[in-house]
This record gives C-alpha cells, sequence and structure tokens, in this order.
C-alpha cells in the first residue's frame, strides 16, 4: 500500500498560504513517512515553496484551485458559487481515494456543508460533530460538539455521545466515561434537549454514560467525553483557551515585580516553562469531523504555524487509527439498530450550522 497523503486547504485561515505552507514543509520534516497535497494557486504556493529549497518535493505535491472560500461567506454561496475552490478540490481527492484526510482552517460553516455533501455522512449520522482532546488534571477530554452545530435536538446530542464513546476508545480508553454538559448534575437542570438526551443515553446500556457534569469537573477530569451543542462547545473551548493563556501571562508578570520575586521565579522557570506547553492552545489544535465517511480536520482560522502542524499530525494519527471505519462498526449497531427499536422523544428543535 502506497503511502497515505493528506490533502491540505492551503488557502483557508486567517493567514492563508503565507502560514500554512511553511507549516507544512516543516511537516514534512519531522516526518519522513508524512506526504502532503497542497490545494490552491498553484503559481501563488510554488513561490512559497521556492522559499524552502530544502523541501522533499516527492512527498509535496500540489493541486491547482482556481477559486477561494472566504471566512465571511455563506455556506449556501460556497455550495453554490464556488466548484472549484480550495476547500472543495481537497475534499474531492479525499472522496475519490485520491487523499486520505482533509486538513482545513477555512470557514467552519462552508467546510461543514461542503463535507457532508462531497463525503456524505456514515449510516445512522444526521450531523457530523467537531471534536478534540482538552487538558484536564487528570490528562485530556474529548469535547463535542465545538460549533458545527449550533442548535442540536436530542437524538444528534446521542449521536455525538455514541461517537465520542467510539472516539475514545479508538484511543485505547476501553470503557470511557460519557457525560452531557450542562448547568448542574441534577436531573431537573438544563433545557429541554439535554434533558431529553439524558433519557436517550440511560437507556443506552453499551455506553458508560455519567450523567450531567458542569464545566468545573471537565476540568478535573471526571469525564473522557464531554458532549454539548456547538454554541455550548464553542465559547466553552475559546474561553478555556484564553483562560489559560491569562494565568500564565500573570503568574510570569507576578515573578517579575520585585528582585525576590524574580530571583523565586527563576528557582520555577522550568516548571512554569512546562505548564504554559503543557496548555497553549497551539498544542490541542485540530478538531476531527466524526461522522463522515472521510477524514476532515478543522484547524482555527487563526492557527499559527505551530497549532497548523498540529491539526496536521490529529489528521495523520485519524488515518492510522483508521477512524471512519471504526465509527462505521459501531455505529451501525448502536445508531441504526438501536434507536430504531426506542423512541427518541418529542424533541423538535431544529440542528444548526455555524458560519464560521
Amino acid at each position: 500500500m502506497s503511502a497515505p497523503i493528506i490533502a491540505i486547504d492551503a488557502m483557508g485561515g486567517d493567514f492563508g498560504p503565507h502560514c500554512i505552507v511553511p507549516a507544512s514543509v516543516q511537516c514534512l520534516a519531522e516526518y519522513p513517512s508524512l506526504h502532503l497535497a497542497l490545494v490552491g494557486q498553484s503559481s501563488l504556493l510554488e513561490e512559497i515553496i521556492a522559499r524552502h529549497p530544502a523541501v522533499d518535493r516527492a512527498r509535496l505535491s500540489i493541486v491547482n484551485a482556481d477559486e477561494v472560500i472566504g471566512m465571511d461567506e455563506r455556506p449556501a454561496q460556497a455550495l453554490r458559487a464556488k466548484p472549484r475552490s480550495s476547500m472543495r478540490i481537497a475534499l474531492e481527492m479525499v472522496r475519490d481515494g485520491q487523499a486520505q484526510a482533509c486538513v482545513s482552517g477555512g470557514n467552519t460553516g462552508a467546510l461543514m456543508a461542503l463535507a457532508r455533501q462531497v463525503l456524505k455522512t456514515l449510516p445512522g449520522v444526521d450531523r457530523p460533530a467537531m471534536v478534540t482532546a482538552i487538558p484536564t488534571l487528570e490528562g485530556s477530554c474529548l469535547l463535542l460538539d465545538l460549533g458545527a452545530n449550533v442548535d442540536c435536538t436530542a437524538e444528534q446530542l446521542y449521536q455525538f455521545a455514541v461517537m465520542g464513546s467510539v472516539a475514545a476508545q479508538s484511543l485505547g480508553i476501553e470503557q470511557p466515561r460519557v457525560s452531557l454538559l450542562n448547568i448542574g448534575t441534577e436531573a431537573i437542570k438544563g433545557n429541554q434537549q439535554v434533558k431529553a438526551a439524558a433519557g436517550l443515553l440511560q437507556q443506552a446500556s453499551c455506553i458508560n454514560y455519567q450523567g450531567f457534569i458542569e464545566g468545573d469537573g471537565l476540568f478535573r477530569g471526571e469525564t473522557d467525553v464531554a458532549v454539548c451543542d456547538g454554541f455550548v462547545g464553542n465559547i466553552l473551548l475559546k474561553s478555556s483557551e484564553g483562560l489559560a493563556h491569562m494565568v500564565a501571562t500573570r503568574v510570569e508578570l507576578l515573578f517579575r515585580r520585585s528582585l525576590i520575586a524574580r530571583l523565586v521565579g527563576a528557582l520555577a522557570l522550568p516548571l512554569l516553562r512546562q505548564l504554559r506547553a503543557d496548555l497553549r492552545p497551539a498544542q490541542y489544535n485540530g478538531a476531527s469531523f466524526l461522522g463522515l465517511q472521510g477524514i476532515v480536520v478543522k484547524s482555527h482560522g487563526s492557527a499559527g504555524g505551530e497549532g497548523f502542524r498540529s491539526a496536521i499530525r490529529r489528521a495523520s494519527q485519524d488515518v492510522e487509527r483508521n477512524l471512519p471505519a471504526q465509527l462505521r462498526s459501531r455505529l451501525e449497531h448502536l445508531l441504526v439498530t438501536d434507536r430504531s427499536t426506542s423512541d427518541p422523544g418529542d424533541v423538535t428543535a431544529p440542528g444548526g450550522s455555524a458560519s464560521n
């Protein structure tokens, strides 16, 4: 079998190819078995690659794409008006077997819409969910959804829980603890969708459902998979990133306030550096779209080179684990067979997709 290829939407994100190309080149240097295909405006990509003469062109190819989807474009416009966009062509490469994964830092809503149209969802899955690992006291926790679906039905939250559980098992957790993120742990707390989703999960004997969890419990490491709609998940993720940066920065400032503080800071410097490294958002950048018939990883649009390299690594790991195949084998039973024999409840809130 030939080495897997990851298709990179080189025109997406806030910084575009001027950030993505150097990050891709560095990834190739770090991982000798990695093969990348940069999708975008070929003349511009060649110009940037020329600044890196040491790159192994046998493992780096360019696929031309004339059109670019803007970060503020509506998903419907991306679907209809730009058939030659870098994002669409990268996804089509996965569909056609020319690549085994796609990485994009572009418009989240457009990526969600195009991925569903081009790759289709797995049987039993209404909408894909974005998932990533976030640091906790116990190690890390999978959080989904992160912004692809800002409104979710109870059935969709149930599907996210099943997919998150399978993803955690693929990481080596035999019976991952699954919880619904809520404003309290009591059964009476939460909106109707969350309460109804709890009822569905309580009936699923094949999922290690732990009940509701609050945000502080999540960071204490009390669950392996935390499930919520994309509106809540996106706010939690970005708030935690901002908090980690604020705490690290304020600690450093405290150690600069006096001579004694500087001396103490010098002694603590190795530990502080390790803490900053453990918590920096770039290390956890890259959210997998679970539920698609192919591997798609979304990078933060504002991610720099280090963050984009993390997203490429995430895609490579998903390829190694063959995540869609693992999901398909489990979901066919958990979502198609089991759910066909039970009543999902009278919950009619529509699903929604973030536009950015």
